[in-house]
């Protein structure tokens, strides 16, 4: 068993893995790769979580959490971007595993990417759920709560106990899950182009945002810069940037979808790295950007809401005129991060069934529109079922555990294939490798070390299931032991 668990697969094997399975349409180019990261990147780490974890964790020094993460990130889509340039094949992080760490290791990873798929297409409806909710009831349509909000949420916050809120599902987010796993189904170049318009209203927002904002901002709002800790670990202080850098993380997941859809690439040896990186400089300089701005125009603690830019607008009776526009960018920017996590997710599931660890009926490719149909279709039932019971917190947190675990292998996966294959041709080399590998992984499990005790605990619920799954089924199918 301890054999299997550690066996890798070559490079060379994937490869021609790559020319022998289901061919997927290569349409992206440079742009629209970038296009794929921002789509995925600029959604509720920017529009949501960073007045939640500026209320609760940082205070103004949500902008310092924002660079922490960048950091961290920053190491991870180097080495990614290294492994991309070498195994452009569908399946990101857990493909990279497989060839550097064992099956043991990339199922691991491979089943936390579903953490960071699935879950965020569902945390980014719950988003999305709230905005929409906020600009109806501009118009007087006022939607029952028990239809907008989770049936389940933390009722302790000392203990972290999961209950019943008194709602019954949240409709908004289930409808908007249903209609883009519709439009996944259809095509990756209808995905794309879709994704398109969408991350340049997003952007053209941001940017309005910013320039008006910055008028009504006053430095007042951001003294003390970071409040001093109230006594509880990560409730502000140091402590606070540092859990607060982890969970915002959540605002950097997206990157490595370039990576995820590299087989849909024309040129991925070139495209993808270049990709990869621009995604990651584009929106940090946004992120932090926005942050400022928002904690300027309104006290932090006023933040703590599913609509945090609504609420810094609302602020200043004086903007009413770009509080409409805003509000509907910020949908779209929502909708295109949805899109985008439920096309990686079915191309990871692919990869999985490819390498006989999921059924094989998850690699089929449709005979007309050639994407994975029926892992698109299983994305967004679990999708659905996650965004219509679990509210943002609880999401957010798993999301955020799940990818840091699989930059982690990323980064370590970097540093054993210069030594176990450093004859490979790299078309992206990763500078000063071992130094940066080890610190990406360092840096990544120390946010992840920061997180919540109970995201521990869902974790390694999560992480049972998955082992489950993979002695029952992957462990016996697996096409590498046969």
């Amino acid at each position: 068993m301890l054999k299997q668990l550690t066996a890798r697969k070559s490079v060379a094997a994937i490869h021609r893995e790559l020319e022998s399975g289901p061919k997927l349409n290569r349409v992206l180019d440079r742009r629209a790769l970038t296009a794929v990261g921002l789509g995925s990147m600029i959604g509720s780490g920017i529009f949501v979580l960073t007045g939640t974890v500026a209320s609760q964790h940082t205070g103004p020094a949500v902008t310092l959490a924002f660079l922490v993460a960048a950091i961290g990130c920053g190491l991870a889509a180097m080495c990614y971007a290294e492994l991309a340039s070498m195994i452009p094949v569908s399946g990101s992080a857990y493909s990279y595993t497989y060839a550097t760490l064992g099956e043991g290791v990339a199922w691991f990873v491979g089943w936390n990417l579903a953490l960071e798929y699935v879950m965020s297409g569902a945390a980014v409806a719950v988003s999305w759920s709230g905005y929409v909710v906020n600009l109806l009831a501009e118009f007087g349509v006022e939607l029952p709560p028990a239809l907008t909000n989770a049936p389940l949420g933390k009722v302790d916050s000392s203990l972290h106990h999961l209950g019943l809120t008194g709602a019954i599902v949240n409709v908004p987010a289930v409808l908007i899950v249903v209609a883009l796993t519709w439009l996944c189904y259809v095509g990756v170049k209808q995905s794309a182009r879709v994704n398109n318009v969408m991350v340049t209203i997003k952007v053209l927002i941001i940017v309005l945002f910013i320039i008006v904002g910055l008028k009504y901002v006053s430095t007042d709002r951001w003294q003390p810069y970071l409040p001093a800790n109230t006594g509880q670990y990560g409730q502000y202080g140091l402590s606070g940037v540092l859990q607060g850098a982890a969970i915002i993380f959540f605002a950097y997941i997206g990157f490595d979808q370039a990576a995820t859809t590299a087989q849909e690439a024309r040129n991925p040896q070139r495209d993808v790295p270049w990709g990869i990186m621009a995604a990651l400089v584009i929106s940090t300089t946004l992120y932090v950007a926005m942050a400022a701005i928002m904690t300027g125009m309104v006290s932090y603690d006023q933040l703590n809401v599913a609509a945090p830019v609504a609420v810094a607008l609302d602020a200043h009776p004086e903007l009413g005129w770009l509080a409409l526009p805003v509000k509907i960018g910020i949908i779209v920017g929502l909708t295109s991060v949805i899109l985008m996590s439920l096309l990686g997710q079915p191309r990871i599931f692919l990869a999985m069934s490819r390498d006989g660890l999921l059924p094989p009926s998850l690699q089929k490719v449709h005979p007309k529109h050639r994407t994975p149909y029926i892992g698109t279709v299983v994305t967004g039932l679990i999708a659905c079922f996650f965004a219509g019971l679990f509210p943002l917190d609880i999401l957010g947190e798993l999301i955020s555990i799940g990818i840091l675990i699989a930059f982690s292998a990323v980064c370590a996966g970097v540093v054993v294939l210069r030594h176990t294959q450093p004859e490979m041709p790299r078309p992206f080399r990763v500078p000063f490798a071992k130094v940066t590998g080890i610190a990406g992984v360092f840096v990544c499990f120390a946010m992840a070390y920061a997180l919540p005790h109970d995201t521990w605990i869902r974790l390694a619920g999560w992480t049972g299931i998955g082992f489950a799954i993979y002695f029952l089924y992957g462990y016996h199918h697996s096409r590498l032991r046969q």
